[in-house]
């Protein structure tokens, strides 16, 4: 078997072998092949995407009575070509394609029903406009992604965590950096908690989330940033026993995490360029100081995007409080 072949046939197995070894009932099989044929995946080729209902009972049954090898890819016979449409047809739409990038399939097909009284499938279509190099990215145009600002219901329902630098303080005879952890509450935009550190780790980060749990109890969901620190053991198996959705920010792409960005903005702007104007002060009188902006000036002061004060919003979406038991997270 070819190394392609046999990575196919692992995906496969892989994704299969709750049924393979019996793991699932088989009055439940159809149900567990639905389950799986809805969700998003990565195949071996690098496209995402869902494998459909029908591919999945076809792998099954060519494992059956095949075994293993069963399951590598056959290659057509006519590999390269299309199969329900002439080459004229294709040159067509390729030429439809180049002549306008942004032209979509439902419009092409539309233009080959009037010439040609017959359409392409959409993965037909984007094969041979693909391997003519005739997509939308390779035709220079980009599409970027809509972005929607985070919101969520309730107080509590999802908590955004992440460092920023701070200012320099004085720590004995030495004047060193801090790094400023901080938690928001997404509907409320109320800072659950925020303390600058001489050091940026999970024990900062554990500590930083000890005192927001202790204060607000937990959260539905906490969203970190990918970084390996936000990926530990200690803190998913925490999360797991608070019954806490832990998610990141996915790889390449941090622009979800603006909610938490916006903090330290406005934190540099409206409370550290103040510090950084004058001599450098020690950590505890930062914090001290960084609790009294907060609650004075931050809490109290109408947000652009919600029109309330984080203090009122905070109060009038709380719904419940999820207490903590502190033994719970430090068995962690």
């Amino acid at each position: 078997m070819k190394q392609k072949d046999e990575k196919w046939a692992l995906f496969w197995c892989d994704l299969l072998r709750p049924v393979l070894f019996d793991e699932v009932e088989p009055e439940s099989i159809q149900d567990f092949l639905k389950e799986i044929s809805q969700k998003e995946m990565v195949f071996p080729g690098g496209r995402t995407g869902k494998p459909s209902l029908s591919t999945l009972r076809r792998k099954l049954k060519r494992y059956r009575t095949g075994g293993f090898d069963a399951l590598a890819r056959k290659d057509r016979h006519d590999r390269g070509h299309a199969r329900a449409a002439p080459a004229e047809i294709i040159a067509t739409a390729i030429e439809l394609k180049c002549e306008q990038p942004k032209r979509s399939p439902a419009t092409i097909n539309r233009f080959l029903k009037d010439l040609y009284g017959v359409t392409l499938s959409r993965s037909t279509l984007y094969r041979h406009l693909k391997g003519a190099g005739a997509t939308r990215l390779k035709l220079g145009v980009v599409k970027n992604k809509v972005r929607k600002r985070w919101t969520r219901d309730h107080t509590h329902d999802l908590w955004v965590g992440d460092f920023e630098e701070g200012p320099y303080v004085v720590f004995g005879r030495e004047v060193l950096p801090t790094y400023l952890s901080a938690f928001i509450d997404c509907h409320s935009r109320y800072i659950v908690e925020a303390r600058y550190y001489l050091r940026q780790s999970l024990d900062i980060l554990i500590d930083s989330l000890l005192r927001a749990l202790a204060k607000h109890g937990a959260p539905g969901e906490l969203y970190l940033d990918n970084a390996k620190v936000y990926h530990a053991i200690g803190l998913k198996a925490a999360c797991y026993r608070l019954h806490i959705r832990l998610r990141h920010r996915p790889a390449g792409d941090p622009s979800p995490g603006g909610l938490i960005e916006r903090f330290f903005e406005t934190a540099q702007d409206r409370f550290e360029s103040e510090v950084r104007a004058q001599d450098a002060i020690s950590l505890d009188d930062l914090n001290r100081a960084l609790s009294a902006w907060i609650s004075v000036d931050y809490h109290s002061s109408i947000h652009s995007e919600t029109g309330e004060t984080p203090k009122d919003r905070y109060h009038t979406g709380l719904s419940v409080i999820r207490h903590v038991e502190m033994d719970q997270v430090l068995a962690s």
